[in-house]
């Protein structure tokens, strides 16, 4: 695996997040309590035993730029190879390199790959949720002679049109369709790819020319027929968590009494930096079932099928159920959750009902991303005391009591600074 480079793509805006990737990359957000979703690409890396990893960030990369560091929790803190941040930038001559997608990204640091002086390239998104030994893929790109080697999984036919999807024949790609409508495959592409250096070079080289600039729907089906493409299938768990809908049902994947994808094996590791803090401290009111709940948390209140970060403190009273919590956020007494993405620094004040009632419109502003009943409040938000907050609704960062107008936050609303936005 020394002669492999891994490129983890980092730059997706991440619209389908809401506010949640408002003031954070996708890769960034943070995932199963203490992790943030980049953390299990480049764990695999690790695993895998490849120690040389570039990381291409684009929109809000601070976030991500500041948990990754200097890459010490990977045990990518090294003076040959290690990780690397590949930022865009602006050349000698006054342009800006931009990143225009996937393929884009990559072109623009050719340089760096071939500096790097390795065989292979293996291109990763950095927004998935899995756990996979890498060296397994490359080794069966390099026994079969393949010039690109893609991994795939199966998904249920229903949601094969979400995703871009390959057909195969002996395990050679003979088609790849982008989403497609009427899907010929259930083998959804899981944005791995391995490619041999020197085809990787002429691969972008001539779509540079040509104009392409992404690879799921434009660099792959192009090759086909040029190149030899093989299908390696992946049979556990993955999942793309870039969805508030699919962000939610992972977290709930790992909660349930046999989840279907394990945290706790000690051959797929997932690493993150660690902070220091107290263990949990569970009150004598308090309830907890079928939960996460990371050290430096307080609990008084109950906790139901949740999922809470570091530092949480529920009040006696208050109850989490079926809600995603992140770090040093307050729940109040006697407050309500239920089906609720709760970011950082937020205070919900005492008697707040989160995610109320029975009706589910779909959210004004977001309606393709806000409408399967989970309510999202951003950043640093604070909720007055008794708020009533309905379905699919959408809270802002830094949302104050002073601009709730009133204690009701109908289904399907959004709350900004100074303006209440009525479905």
């Amino acid at each position: 695996m020394k002669k492999v480079l891994a490129v983890i793509l980092a730059g997706g805006e991440g619209r389908r997040l809401s506010v949640l990737a408002t003031e954070r990359a996708k890769p960034a957000v943070p995932f199963a309590g203490k992790y943030r979703i980049i953390d299990f690409a480049l764990s695999n890396c690790v695993n895998s035993g490849i120690s040389k990893v570039a990381v291409v960030p684009q929109y809000n990369p601070r976030s991500l730029a500041r948990h990754i560091g200097v890459g010490k929790p990977w045990d990518l803190d090294r003076a040959v190879g290690g990780i690397t941040l590949l930022y865009p930038f602006i050349s000698t001559n006054g342009e800006m390199h931009w990143y225009r997608g996937t393929a884009e990204a990559v072109y623009q640091n050719l340089r760096f790959i071939e500096d790097s002086r390795v065989d292979e390239v293996l291109i990763l998104s950095g927004d998935h949720v899995y756990t996979m030994h890498y060296e397994e893929m490359i080794r069966s790109h390099r026994e079969l002679d393949a010039h690109i080697t893609i991994g795939v999984t199966e998904v249920p036919w229903n949601e094969a049109g979400r995703f871009g999807t390959v057909v195969l024949e002996d395990d050679r790609v003979v088609a790849f369709e982008e989403k497609p409508q009427q899907p010929r495959s259930n083998l959804a592409s899981m944005g791995i790819y391995v490619f041999s250096k020197d085809v990787l070079f002429g691969v972008l080289e001539d779509a540079h020319r040509r104009g392409l600039q992404d690879f799921g729907s434009q660099i792959i089906p192009d090759a086909i027929g040029k190149y030899t493409i093989r299908g390696y299938r992946y049979d556990g768990y993955w999942r793309d968590v870039g969805t508030i809908e699919s962000y939610w049902q992972t977290n709930m994947d790992l909660i349930v009494d046999l989840p279907p994808f394990n945290l706790y094996e000690p051959d797929n590791q997932v690493r993150t930096p660690s902070v220091d803090m107290p263990p949990v401290k569970i009150g004598l009111t308090a309830a907890i079932s079928r939960s996460l709940v990371s050290n430096g948390c307080i609990i008084n209140g109950s906790v139901l099928n949740s999922v809470l970060s570091p530092h949480v403190y529920v009040e006696e009273g208050a109850r989490g159920v079926d809600s995603i919590v992140f770090d040093d956020t307050v729940i109040a007494r006697d407050a309500v959750l239920h089906r609720a993405i709760i970011d950082k620094e937020c205070y919900i004040g005492p008697g707040c009902r989160l995610g109320h009632g029975d009706d589910y419109p779909p959210n004004r502003d977001e309606p393709g991303n806000l409408k399967c009943g989970i309510t999202v409040i951003g950043k640093g938000a604070r909720l007055p005391a008794d708020l009533v907050v309905g379905r699919n609704c959408r809270i802002d960062p830094d949302v104050q009591e002073t601009d709730f107008p009133d204690l009701s936050v109908p289904s399907g609303s959004s709350v900004s600074r100074q303006k209440l936005l009525r479905a």
